[in-house]
């Protein structure tokens, strides 16, 4: 005889066969719907009470079954007698009663949507849009129907390093080419008739361009000037400007030679060595000391030997007479050396010479001693 223990374990076996989760659905019915904490509504029916909850799915009608049980299930309970039979009915209709009260369904229902509450928290919310496949430059204009999507990227490995240089190099010439072209001629405008600096502008500033390239040296400045073409200084304060200027003075031509490079642009460094020229003419001025006990030191510049074309050598005209003279006496000299015979004609010598030699027997060339020891015993002999 079976125990009640047995008959409700049976009870609940046969009930999770029954209920909503467990029983096979016709997927048919339903559309399919993304992961939501909602169920499903279904349409009231026109015998629905206004009372009841929408949200609730009407209860099946209990209604006990033994085909619906498992195979296992079904054959303990057919050994089972019909008193035990209608027991195990009765606590199978209250299992069922139990697991299909709005209480537990409630509970079961809130269970679900923490539990989807809980994965949506953890799922990242924005969420990147699907990149847009953007047809490349060969594909443009056309249905891209193999999907190539975008070009490759470009590496610059399509040719050699030396190739792209040569082609770099051209497409720099071909620039230069159109600006003479067409930005040149229209410089003629701008042109602008030489002259001479005036006396108010004795400075003389240089620069270096290298035809747009970056160089380092691009940025360097050179200003010269000559001291005694400074407006507003004595003799006094010229020789204290000399003094003040040091090694960048050369005595030979009077000049003052200075450069500036520490700024990144050659419109600082001009303004710099202006600056500079104007702190110098100002201590220059300066008459509380004016440097007399210091006297002047040149060490630092060394003449170059200047050589001069001698005065003898130069061709003057006493000097051009006097060797077209010269020139007129030997010509007269060889004419009578001609005439008597005396003079010598070199061509007629080397042909007399190549006659001698041919009529001559050519002499056996003589042979060289064998050397060592026995080489010189021979020679002895003989």
């Amino acid at each position: 005889m079976a125990t009640p223990f047995t008959r409700l374990g049976f009870a609940v076996l046969r009930h999770s066969n029954r209920i909503r989760c467990r029983r096979r659905q016709n997927l048919g019915a339903f559309t399919s719907r993304p992961l939501h904490t909602s169920p499903i509504y279904r349409a009231p029916a026109d015998n629905d009470d206004d009372d009841q909850d929408p949200r609730r799915l009407p209860k099946e009608p209990y209604n006990f079954n033994p085909e619906n049980l498992s195979s296992e299930a079904r054959h303990h309970y057919d050994l089972l007698p019909p008193q035990e039979k209608l027991e195990f009915q009765k606590d199978d209709k209250a299992a069922y009663d139990h697991f299909t009260s709005p209480a537990l369904e409630s509970k079961l229902q809130g269970l679900v949507s923490q539990a989807v509450y809980d994965i949506n928290q953890k799922t990242p919310r924005n969420r990147a849009p699907p990149e847009r496949i953007v047809p490349g430059l060969m594909a443009m204009g056309e249905v891209d129907e193999q999907g190539s999507g975008e070009d490759d990227d470009f590496d610059g490995d399509d040719i050699t390093s030396t190739a792209h240089g040569d082609l770099e190099q051209h497409r720099e010439i071909r620039d230069y080419a159109r600006i003479a072209a067409w930005e040149m001629p229209m410089l003629r405008k701008l042109a602008k008739p030489f002259e001479l600096p005036s006396r108010d502008k004795p400075l003389r500033f240089r620069y270096t361009t290298y035809m747009g390239e970056t160089h380092p040296a691009a940025k360097k400045v050179v200003l010269e000037f000559c001291t005694r073409d400074l407006p507003g200084l004595t003799e006094p304060q010229r020789v204290k400007l000399v003094k003040l200027v040091g090694v960048r003075y050369n005595p030979d031509a009077d000049l003052v030679k200075m450069s500036c490079e520490m700024f990144e642009t050659q419109a600082q460094n001009k303004r710099y060595l202006g600056d500079l020229v104007d702190t110098l003419m100002a201590e220059a001025k300066d008459a509380t000391d004016m440097f007399e006990d210091v006297p002047l030191d040149f060490r630092h510049h060394k003449p170059k030997p200047r050589l001069e074309f001698p005065e003898k050598w130069k061709l003057t005209a006493h000097r051009k007479a006097q060797l077209e003279a010269n020139w007129r006496q030997q010509a007269l000299r060889e004419r009578e050396r001609e005439e008597t015979g005396t003079l010598i004609d070199g061509t007629k010598v080397i042909e007399q010479m190549l006659e001698a030699m041919n009529t001559q027997a050519p002499a056996k060339p003589a042979m060289p001693p064998p050397g060592g020891a026995r080489g010189r015993q021979k020679q002895l002999a003989r």
